[in-house]
């Protein structure tokens, strides 16, 4: 393999995103439907359905940014950064 093959990432790294947005959409649903069985208003607990899955989707997203990186993933960052070296840079 030489230095100019692309990264093939493994299914794992391919599906990160899907498995955050589900966590996220669990945590909307738990909240949407504890609110509508305790209230039994449709509006409310779509309401706060909507606004909890945005905020748990903000909130692992930025947890997500605050990690550090592996050395693994260092050398990774690093052998993008020396391809995508043009002029102007």
């Amino acid at each position: 393999m030489t230095q100019n093959t692309p990264h093939k990432p493994t299914r794992s790294e391919i599906l990160k995103p899907v498995e955050l947005v589900g966590i996220s959409a669990v945590m909307a649903l738990f909240v949407g439907l504890t609110i509508l069985l305790a209230t039994r208003n449709l509006v409310l607990s779509s309401i706060a359905l909507g606004i909890t899955f945005i905020v748990a989707l903000v909130v692992i997203a930025m947890l997500a940014l605050g990690m550090k990186p592996t050395p693994a993933e260092k050398d990774d960052l690093d052998e993008q950064n020396k391809g995508s070296k043009g002029p102007g840079h």
